[in-house]
């Protein structure tokens, strides 16, 4: 249900960013981003640095030329971030759709200018760069200089790059948008009322069996409606990856997924196998419990997320659901939550389900001379509230993180989806604490269960599906009954043989944005739930100085290598242990639960 008009639900305030499209600001501000970019070309295409000057002068030079690359970076991330933000929320107002197709248009055709600095750089000699970052002026940079040396393999001439740069808003992001707006526009029938997805995937939620069963099945029925786009949208997004991959040299389609969370593959892979390992001794274990304590034999596709028996679905207010995770940040560090707070009061969160406004949530880390925005379609579940934390869990690490600028600043995704859970995690031991009975504590307990599965064991079989599908797309196109046997096989195997998978079962994959969007994403999640299950570990057995260390974590952004940023915590993510540790704590809770039970 939506929330009540008695509790009124935040719409976020851009003008911080712009007041309108059509206001003077921005097209000064585009004016501007045109000619600084014009400059910056030509001062330094091909002069990067003066051939034979000392090199202090050569250090300064180069110095210069980052200042001036992350202020065009910070220019052009808030021009297309405020068309994407204004977009989003309405994608079915065409003003607003040739508002952002025109602006990301324009960014591209500015950004094609500016290919060529990081080419050059590239093409710099090892000792010659060596001799630059050792002047105090660069070292900060080093990280930021090392990230784009991973790509140095997979670069192509300046002309090439400029081709696929131009042709990515007629290919990727031309269907990575055709999805968004099939996806915002869908509607579903709810006993007779015109529902959007995010508004009947709700519920699923309910505690009316009949209810979840209609629901999945008009949600379903929907998808299978649209499958063919989406299939025709798959097969182009897995084509569109293994030709540019082609072309770069890269030998399997995850590879530079790797690249850009700066992460050894064999670390994922040891993420992957622990996960798939522990399927048995996770979700087959804990939907077996729960298809005990429902009272039946087997829990069909729609009792997934079904509540326990009795629950109280009581709605959640918005300024309930605002107390509940600033009192948990405030808790754990009353510095963090200020910063909490700042996206209440400055209205930086836009929480209203409306007509047209995409699915899901998101933290939009906008430019680190401005601030983030977060997204999300509130509905009052207690989801809803560990939703919010997780998403200000990003909001707080882009806050901390944007004092080292646009280079440095930007979090590898395994790393950006630590701050969120351990902030879903801070709010689940708050209300834990608040629980009034051993019920109250069971259904708790439950709930959070299914979060941990949903973002590690579901997460990792998504990676596993985005997998198979890459490498069946290479010989040759996949059909709809391709793909959903694909959904299906990694379904089954991830959820075990206490779920019965409804034959609607297999269009599921099709609505779920991150396969689009960002492929191979999803194991970021995974990467994120261990690691901080081994991060409060820590926490609880010694408190002493953990916050500011934490605190140092996130303001540290891109700066560091996930080895050096966990070492102050005695903790490797290269120790394959590392991995069956972290799922320790998510087998803990379902012995804990089989307990109470």
């Amino acid at each position: 249900m939506l929330q009540k008009k008695t509790d009124k639900l935040p719409e976020w305030d851009l003008s911080d960013l712009y007041d309108a499209p059509e206001s003077a600001s921005f097209n000064d501000d585009m004016e501007q981003l045109k000619k600084s970019v014009h400059d910056f070309e030509a001062e330094y295409k091909k002069a990067i640095l003066i051939k034979n000057a000392p090199i202090g002068e050569n250090v300064k030079r180069l110095k210069k030329s980052i200042v001036s690359y992350e202020e065009i970076l910070n220019s052009m991330g808030k021009l297309s971030g405020y068309a994407t933000l204004h977009h989003v929320t309405a994608t079915n107002d065409p003003g607003r759709t040739k508002f952002y197709g025109d602006t990301q248009v324009k960014i591209t055709e500015i950004s094609n200018k500016i290919i060529f600095y990081e080419l050059e750089l590239n093409s710099l000699s090892e000792k010659v760069l060596e001799k630059l970052l050792n002047d105090k002026e660069l070292a900060s940079y080093k990280a930021w200089f090392e990230n784009i040396r991973k790509y140095k393999p997979h670069q192509l001439s300046d002309e090439v790059e400029q081709i696929f740069h131009d042709k990515s808003m007629t290919s990727f992001s031309a269907w990575n948008r055709l999805f968004d707006q099939t996806i915002s526009n869908m509607k579903v029938d709810i006993d007779g009322e015109s529902k959007s997805l995010e508004e009947a995937l709700n519920y699923l939620l309910s505690p009316q069996e009949k209810d979840r069963k209609k629901a999945f099945l008009s949600v379903t029925e929907r998808l299978k409606e649209n499958i063919p786009l989406f299939t025709h949208i798959m097969n182009t997004i897995c084509q569109d990856r293994s030709i540019s991959d082609k072309w770069r040299k890269y030998k399997y389609p995850e590879q530079s997924r790797h690249l850009a969370n700066n992460i050894e593959p064999e670390v994922v892979d040891a993420l992957v196998n622990a996960v798939e390992l522990n399927y048995k001794n996770t979700s087959h274990r804990y939907y077996k419990i729960k298809s005990e304590i429902l009272g039946k034999k087997y829990l069909e596709s729609w009792d997934r997320n079904a509540p326990l028996p009795d629950t109280k679905t009581k709605e959640i207010k918005w300024n309930d659901a605002r107390d509940i995770v600033i009192d948990a940040y405030e808790e754990f560090s009353v510095d963090l939550a200020k910063i909490v707070k700042r996206f209440f009061d400055g209205r930086w969160i836009d929480a209203k389900i409306k007509d047209g406004k995409v699915t899901g949530a998101f933290a939009h880390p906008m430019t680190t001379d401005t601030h983030p925005y977060i997204l999300m379609n509130y509905q009052g579940k207690p989801r809803d509230v560990m939703t919010l934390a997780h998403e200000l869990g990003h909001g707080i690490h882009q806050v901390l993180a944007s004092d080292l600028g646009p280079l440095l600043s930007d979090t590898p995704l395994t790393l950006a989806e630590t701050a969120s859970v351990f902030g879903e995690m801070l709010t689940y031991r708050k209300l834990i604490q608040n629980t009034k009975n051993e019920f109250e504590r069971k259904v708790l307990l439950a709930s959070k269960i299914e979060d941990m599965i949903n973002t590690v064991i579901r997460q990792i079989s998504f990676f596993k599906f985005e997998q198979l599908v890459h490498q069946s797309r290479k010989e040759g196109e996949l059909t709809s009954e391709d793909i959903n046997d694909i959904w299906l096989e990694t379904q089954k195997n991830s959820l075990g043989p206490s779920i019965k998978l409804d034959k609607m079962h297999k269009y599921l994959w099709s609505y779920i944005p991150h396969f689009i969007h960002s492929p191979f994403y999803v194991y970021a999640y995974a990467f994120g739930d261990c690691l901080v299950n081994s991060l409060y570990s820590v926490y609880e057995k010694d408190r002493s100085g953990f916050v500011t260390k934490y605190t140092d974590l996130l303001a540290s952004g891109g700066s560091k290598h996930h080895k050096e940023l966990l070492q102050p915590f005695n903790l490797d993510a290269t120790d394959p242990s590392f991995w069956n540790n972290g799922i320790s704590l998510i087998t803990g809770m379902i012995d804990d639960l089989e307990k109470i039970n």
